[in-house]
Parts: structure tokens; C-alpha cells; sequence
């Protein structure tokens, strides 16, 4: 089933692709859906679990993570790794790439039709049989440079001396 935009259609999405995995289909997983959904970014388990609770007082982080992460397993969303280290969650499955800022952990999602077109080099794909590929851009984001936040003196020459 393709996904459908709108939140009619993402929510046939969602109700079809959990009765497909035999996944019980709760008013809280509806809810987890939908706050991920509505996220401009890629929201953590942690952050998904503060707004959820205003509706759901009792719902513990522990059911709040499993489900993020059967959602991932189904195929429903996809798992980010930040550069903080806190994992990200991405309902956004169509192709595009990622900026990470190394300084807040945000991620944000960008378009680029040359990076859609990269090719896999002959010695990755005789070794691995690959699933995807994503161009990821670790940067200094605009609200971390106006708080004054910038690489530190040797991480700095670390990344120039890399690409030199």
C-alpha cells in the first residue's frame, strides 16, 4: 500500500501496515503515530513520551520506546542516529538526506537530486549488499552559531586536516 498524504490517508497508512504485521492497533499507538507525524523534525523517544503524557497521564517511556521501535521494525518510520547519540525517529520515508548539527543534535531533512544520484563504489557493493544510501551533513546549525556555539579550536583542525 502506498502511503497517502493527509491525515486521513496517514492514518489508512498506519491502520493497514499494523493489521499487515499483526500489530494490535491501540489509541496510544495511534497517538504515537500521529505526534511523530506532526513533528516538524525527528523527534526523540524522550520527546514524543513529555507530549503523549498530556493525554495519556499513565503511559510509561518504556511503552513509548517499543512502540517507536516496532513502528521502525514494520517499516512504518525510520530510526536516525544523532551525533549526540540520542536515536531519532523519522516518519518521512521518501528519499532524502540529513543535517545534523553537532552542537544541539538536531537533525533536519533536505533535498538534493546530484546526492539522490550517487553511485556505490564496486568495492562496497561486492563486499555488502546494500539497503540504502544517505548523504549526511554534520554541521553547526543557525540557533547554535547565534549562541555563540562554533567547533572548538582542535576539533576544527581535525575536520580541515581530514579533507585537506
Amino acid at each position: 500500500m502506498e502511503h497517502k498524504s493527509g491525515v486521513a490517508g496517514e492514518l489508512d497508512y498506519f491502520t493497514e501496515v499494523c493489521r499487515r504485521h499483526n500489530l494490535k492497533i491501540t489509541p496510544q499507538r495511534v497517538a504515537i503515530y500521529r505526534i511523530l507525524r506532526g513533528c516538524p523534525d525527528h523527534p526523540s523517544a524522550d520527546y514524543v513520551f513529555r507530549i503523549i503524557r498530556s493525554d495519556f497521564p499513565n503511559i510509561s517511556f518504556e511503552t513509548v520506546n517499543r512502540s517507536l521501535l516496532t513502528f521502525a521494525e514494520i517499516g512504518l518510520i525510520a530510526i536516525v542516529e544523532s551525533t549526540s547519540g540520542v536515536r531519532r525517529f523519522d516518519p518521512d520515508l521518501d528519499s532524502h538526506h540529513h543535517i545534523h548539527c553537532i552542537k544541539c543534535g538536531r537533525i533536519f531533512d533536505f533535498q538534493h537530486g546530484d546526492y539522490d544520484g550517487i553511485t556505490v563504489p564496486d568495492s562496497v557493493t561486492e563486499r555488502f549488499s546494500v539497503v540504502g544510501k544517505r548523504v549526511v551533513l554534520h554541521v553547526i546549525c543557525p540557533d547554535c552559531i547565534k549562541k555563540g556555539l562554533s567547533l572548538d579550536p582542535v576539533l576544527s583542525e581535525k575536520h580541515n586536516s581530514a579533507g585537506a
